[in-house]
């Protein structure tokens, strides 16, 4: 467990849908620059499938500017952190979606 949540990992965009068909997340932190296929091509084809509908999708990237946080949202992102990630903000959201749900 990592930060109370189960986690797996995948390093690549191809091997992120992958796990979504086997894993089924609540929730997935991704970076926008990917081997690949990048965060918002992934975040866009996560979105096209209705059985990811519960999914949050959390940008986790170095790319924190106006137009990157636009770029992420349009891509289907529900929420934009930029690295170095605060681990505390990063918890308090984590927190917050659970006691939505």
């Amino acid at each position: 467990k990592v930060l109370g949540a189960e986690v797996q990992s995948v390093f690549g965009g191809l091997d992120a849908l992958a796990a979504m068909e086997t894993y089924r997340p609540d929730v997935v932190l991704m970076d926008i620059g990917m081997p690949e296929m990048d965060g918002y091509e992934v975040a866009r084809r996560i979105r096209q499938n209705a059985e990811h509908d519960h999914v949050t999708l959390i940008a986790l990237t170095g790319w924190g500017q106006d137009e990157d946080r636009r770029q992420s949202h349009a891509a289907g992102f529900d929420y934009h952190l930029t690295k170095p990630a605060d681990v505390g903000a990063l918890q308090t959201l984590l927190n917050s979606l659970d006691s939505e749900g």
